[in-house]
Order: structure tokens, then C-alpha cells, then sequence
């Protein structure tokens, strides 16, 4: 096993999160008790270093939403966030020009700590379709970093369409998210989450490519965290060779329900360990402040 020693001052070569920063099963043993709803991101951002925003894809936050979450972190945070659905599925990136300015103005509060834009496309988004994904990422702000999400199986299949997809990222220098779903369909549980999440999650292939320096890898989990660490760990040679070529992945942990994601998440630091050299996960504001109020 290496030495997964690093100086408290030096971050990990990664960057680790989940796919949201509250859910009510986490209040007792994450958050810790009376935790208030405004007050869960802050504690979040002491554990995780970023977190897969997907609330921007369903709905616009208030303005006083954003600049709540500007108040709730530092700059040590990073974001990354979904495009509207408005624009990436009903419009398909067609005449979108004024939804996309108006959105980045909204966010404005955090661009500098928004390391991602995501471009999620549904899976009716063919390469047919592509030349207007290319002239909708030169039309967005200049210097915004971009990461593209694909669903149509032709960009899964090797051949030609799937080449110019990634021929078009490289040369751009935008991120391609990469779907890992194969552990909650290989699960046999039949328990709500995960009999909702094989019915709404993408089943595409996982291809490991990194077209720019943060491919994100989504790793759809399952309930139990021996599985996920098994299917976890082709990713480890990757991830290594990756962060020693100065790539910066990002490793956004779900599980079916995700309650207990928090959980695999520090199971998967761990595992991590074993192939470089990263800080483990900082104890759960639960853990740290349950001894304070024993004191009293």
C-alpha cells in the first residue's frame, strides 16, 4: 500500500462529492442533530470539496438563493452545475442564446467557484445533432470550463460519430461526464431506491476517457458498499494514471436513495488510498460536535 500521507495544506489530486448536499436521512448522523436546513450546505463543504448540482437542471434558484450558497462556502468549494433543462432539452440548444445569458448572470455569485458547466443532452440528442452542440459551446462565455453529458447509444458505439464527439471535446478542451451505472443494475435488491433508480438511470457503456483536465465520472452505487468498492476498483489504475498525468477527476459518489452515501463516499476515499496519496475524508460534523455536547 503507498504512503497516503499529504501535507494537511496540499488538496487531494481528486475531487470527491455527491450528487446533493442535504437529505433528511443525513440529519442524526451527518449533520448532527437540529441541524437547519440553511446550515447543511456549510457542513457539507467541511467533508466534500464539490458536489454534482443537479438543482439548476430542474429549477432556477432565487437570487438570494445563490448568494446564500456563496455565504455557506469559501473558495476551497468548487461547484459543478446542470444547464437548465430548458435549454439543453426543450430548446436541444436551439435559439437559447438569452435562457443561457440570463442563467450565468443568476449564477454570477459563484463563477469563481464553479469549476463545471454541464451540458446534460437526452438521449434523443443524436450526432446528427452535433454541429449544434459544437456552435452552442463556442457560443458560451469564453474561459467557462464545460463538460458534456451524452445518452444517444451511436456516441457509446466506437465508431465514427463517437470519434468526432470526442475529436470536437479535445480540441475545445471540454470535459466528457462519464455514466457508471453498472452497479445499481447489477444489483438484485428490490427495495424502493433502487427498484426507482434502475428505471430512471441512463444504461450506457462506461467509456474512461479524459478529453480535458476534469472528466467527472458519476457512480451510480448500490445499497451495499462491499459491491460498490468491488465495482469501484477498476477505476483505481485510471484514476492513478490520470492524477499523475495532472489530470484533476472528479468522483461524484450516488447511491439509490442516497441515503447512505456519505458513508460509501469515505469507503471510497479509503480505497483510493491504496493507490496514492490522498487525505482521507474529514470526520462528519455529526461525529465532531456529538463529544461537545457530551461535555455538557
Amino acid at each position: 500500500m503507498r504512503d497516503s500521507s499529504l501535507s494537511q495544506s496540499t488538496p487531494n489530486p481528486f475531487k470527491l462529492g455527491l450528487t446533493q448536499w442535504s437529505h433528511p436521512k443525513w440529519q442524526s448522523d451527518f449533520f448532527g442533530p437540529g441541524t437547519p436546513p440553511q446550515q447543511r450546505l456549510e457542513k457539507y463543504a467541511r467533508v466534500f470539496d464539490t458536489v454534482e448540482g443537479n438543482t439548476t437542471f430542474y429549477a432556477l434558484p432565487t437570487t438570494n438563493t445563490v448568494a446564500q450558497w456563496a455565504r455557506a462556502t469559501n473558495d476551497d468549494f468548487s461547484f459543478t452545475f446542470k444547464l437548465p433543462k430548458t435549454i439543453t432539452h426543450q430548446q436541444q440548444l436551439r435559439q437559447s442564446q438569452s435562457l443561457l445569458r440570463d442563467f450565468f448572470t443568476l449564477m454570477a455569485p459563484l463563477h469563481s467557484r464553479t469549476i463545471q458547466w454541464c451540458i446534460q443532452l437526452p438521449a434523443s440528442f443524436s450526432p446528427q445533432q452535433l454541429p449544434i452542440l459544437e456552435k452552442f459551446c463556442q457560443q458560451c462565455p469564453q474561459g467557462f470550463p464545460l463538460a458534456v453529458e451524452v445518452r444517444h447509444p451511436a456516441f457509446f458505439a466506437k465508431g465514427e460519430d463517437e470519434k468526432r464527439l470526442n475529436q470536437f471535446l479535445i480540441a475545445h478542451q471540454i470535459d466528457r461526464v462519464i455514466m457508471d451505472s453498472r452497479p445499481v443494475f447489477a444489483s438484485q435488491d428490490r427495495d424502493p431506491g433502487t427498484l426507482d433508480a434502475q428505471q430512471k438511470k441512463p444504461r450506457v457503456p462506461v467509456h474512461a476517457i479524459a478529453t480535458a483536465k476534469r472528466p467527472m465520472i458519476r457512480f451510480i452505487g448500490q445499497q451495499s458498499v462491499e459491491q460498490n468498492l468491488a465495482f469501484f476498483s477498476p477505476w483505481l489504475k485510471t484514476l492513478q494514471q490520470w492524477t499523475q498525468q495532472g489530470i484533476e477527476p472528479l468522483i461524484m459518489i450516488h447511491t439509490p436513495d442516497n441515503q447512505q452515501a456519505p458513508w460509501h463516499a469515505k469507503a471510497i476515499v479509503q480505497q483510493l488510498a491504496s493507490v496514492m496519496s490522498c487525505h482521507p475524508l474529514p470526520e462528519f460534523p455529526a461525529q465532531v460536535e456529538r463529544p461537545q455536547l457530551n461535555m455538557f
